[in-house]
Order: C-alpha cells, then sequence, then structure tokens
C-alpha cells in the first residue's frame, strides 16, 4: 500500500507543478499554425480518457499520443475511428501497427478530412453562384517503434501531410518522437512525445493567379499581366506532451488506470488533460476524463466513454471503443472505433 501512495504522490508532482512551471511569460498564438487538423484527438478509448493518452500503451491508435507506444505493443494491432466532428465535418483515422518478433513494430496511420460540398457566394450572388467548393486534408504516417530494455520503448513517425482548399493546397512533411518508461513491470509508465515537428509551408495553386495592371493610372498600359498572389510561409502545430498513467489492480480481473498529461503547444497557453479507465472482468471498461484543464476560453471539456473487447479465436481480438466529448458552444462530438489483434 505505501507503494501505491507513492506511485500517486509521483504522479502528482508530475502533472501539477511542470504545466505551471512551462506558463511563466507564456503568450498565446492561436491561429498561427496550419495542418490544425492534426490536433484533433484520435482513438475512441484515449478520447475518452479526457485525451490523456501520452503514458498510455496497448493499441495501435495509442501511437497518435506518443509513437513510442508501439514499442510495447504484444501483436498486431489494426484499428479504424469515424468521428462524428463538427459542422457535419467527415473525420476518419486508421492505425495499424504490425509486431514483429525481436525487430520491433512497423507502423502506418492515416488521417483523413472532408468538408463535403460548400456552396460559392459572393456579395453579388449572396444565395450562391452556382459553383461548389470543398476543404480537405489528409496526412500519412509511417513509423517504427522498439523496446530498448524491458522497461524503456522509443518510437518515431514521418508523416506527409496535404492541406486543399478549392484549387489550392499545401505540402508539408512532420515527426513525431516518444519515448516511454516503465517504472515498475505493469505499473506506473511515464511518456513523454514531440508531435508535428516539422519545415513551414504555404498555400500555392490556381485560385491564387490574378490579373495584375503594374500602372492602374497610365492610359494604354498593359492591365492583362499575368501574376500569382504569394502566401506566407506558416509552421506546423508542433507540440510537447509528458504525462504519466498508473494501473490499480484490484484484482486478476477488475482494475482502474489512472493518466494524466501536460502539453506546452506552439500556438495556445499550456494545459492537463486527465482521465480514468476502470477496467471489468477483463472485458468491459468504463472511462471519463477531462482535456485542456487550466487552458483560458476553452470550450466544454468533459469526455466520456465505453468498450468491450471479444476474444473469438485463439489469439484473436475484436474490440469496439465509443467516446463523447463535450465542446460547449460548439455542442458534441462522437467518435466509434473498431478494433482488431491477432
Amino acid at each position: 500500500m505505501k507503494k501505491i501512495f507513492l506511485n500517486l504522490k509521483t504522479i502528482l508532482i508530475l502533472s501539477v507543478i511542470f504545466p505551471f512551471q512551462v506558463t511563466t511569460n507564456a503568450q498565446s498564438k492561436v491561429g498561427t499554425t496550419i495542418a490544425q487538423f492534426l490536433k484533433i484527438d484520435q482513438g475512441s478509448r484515449a478520447s475518452g480518457m479526457g485525451s490523456a493518452g501520452t503514458a498510455l500503451y496497448g493499441e495501435a491508435s495509442a501511437m497518435y499520443y506518443n509513437p513510442a507506444s508501439m514499442g510495447r505493443l504484444t501483436q498486431t494491432d489494426a484499428q479504424f475511428t469515424y468521428t462524428e466532428w463538427l459542422a457535419g465535418i467527415n473525420f476518419n483515422y486508421a492505425a495499424l501497427g504490425v509486431k514483429v518478433e525481436n525487430i520491433g513494430t512497423f507502423a502506418l496511420q492515416a488521417i483523413s478530412m472532408n468538408s463535403g460540398d460548400i456552396a460559392v457566394r459572393t456579395v453579388a450572388q449572396p444565395l450562391g453562384t452556382g459553383e461548389y467548393y470543398s476543404v480537405q486534408d489528409f496526412a500519412l504516417g509511417f513509423g517504427y517503434g522498439i523496446m530498448l530494455t524491458d522497461r524503456v520503448s522509443v518510437g518515431f513517425m514521418i508523416n506527409y501531410i496535404q492541406e486543399s482548399i478549392w484549387h489550392d493546397n499545401l505540402i508539408d512533411f512532420g515527426i513525431n518522437l516518444g519515448v516511454q518508461y516503465q517504472v515498475e513491470p505493469g505499473g506506473l509508465t511515464i511518456g513523454a512525445s514531440l508531435l508535428n515537428f516539422g519545415p513551414r509551408a504555404n498555400y500555392s495553386g490556381r485560385d491564387l493567379y490574378i490579373d495584375y495592371n503594374q500602372d492602374p493610372s497610365k492610359h494604354g498600359g498593359n492591365d492583362q499581366l499575368p501574376g500569382e498572389l504569394r502566401t506566407d510561409l506558416f509552421p506546423l502545430p508542433t507540440l510537447f506532451r509528458i504525462g504519466v498513467s498508473y494501473p490499480y489492480k484490484f484484482n486478476d480481473d477488475n482494475k482502474i488506470t489512472l493518466a494524466v498529461d501536460a502539453l506546452h503547444p506552439n500556438d495556445n497557453n499550456e494545459s492537463m488533460n486527465a482521465g480514468a479507465e476502470l477496467t471489468l472482468m477483463k472485458n468491459f471498461s468504463i472511462r471519463g476524463g477531462y482535456r485542456n484543464l487550466f487552458l483560458p476560453n476553452s470550450e466544454g471539456g468533459l469526455e466520456l466513454g465505453a468498450g468491450v473487447n471479444y476474444s473469438f479465436a485463439e489469439g484473436y481480438t475484436l474490440r469496439f471503443d465509443y467516446a463523447w466529448a463535450d465542446y460547449g458552444r460548439l455542442l458534441k462530438v462522437n467518435r466509434f472505433t473498431v478494433s482488431v489483434g491477432f
């Protein structure tokens, strides 16, 4: 029992002191980065726990929060998550971790977001011009994770990122790095990750083409000179996460897992995520948590979820997970995840 209190004390110290240390003289830079879709949480399990996923492991989607979790996979795992995102936007996430004995785990993840058709409206034609445009975001990542020792895992992921708005697009690359350290087997785990670290990028495309008049005051000049507008370069939404998770077993079939994350983004103030998962009879889970604690002017934050596991053959498992998230005035978000382990 003394060991439990010591571990809980460690969690409290790491999760409470860290964010207040880094917020000293901090400045919010909301709206200064591209590829905002990369910040949307993935996987119903971590989402249901307040998106505190930096020190979690055991499923493919944990790589989104920390690529070091890939090294801790005990078998090949495939997941697909459908999110009912805000304003009717379609949002999908797929993750695959392939465990190769004595080599490590190779992983793929894909993120796709589509606004659907949006009517083009102008001041002269407020009801629409008859044209439609859409906003499409896509990211494809390839990663690798390995156990360096029986307690330390590391991982990385390289992401291809593309954003499209009508006829213009942006292409960039980013890298995710992570490490996890398990203080004792099956016990307290500490994780840290750096996500979306990469070069600046800008938009280009035929919507930026213009007809340019070099000197409008000069009569007889050429007012149809071909030109192109130049957009500024903007950084990716880089995020540093540090977190802890601690599972407490009531017995072999029932346990509770606590998780806390501290977040340091380059385009907002620091905040914390915290959550818990109660597992009953090894196969049923109930989750709850709160994201963006201490973040000024945040919308909502409460997240709830549940999951069920089913073993249908030797070494094969089928999992269903659901998460609900409150976004305040923006209403709610539902996530549905289907997973297969083999």
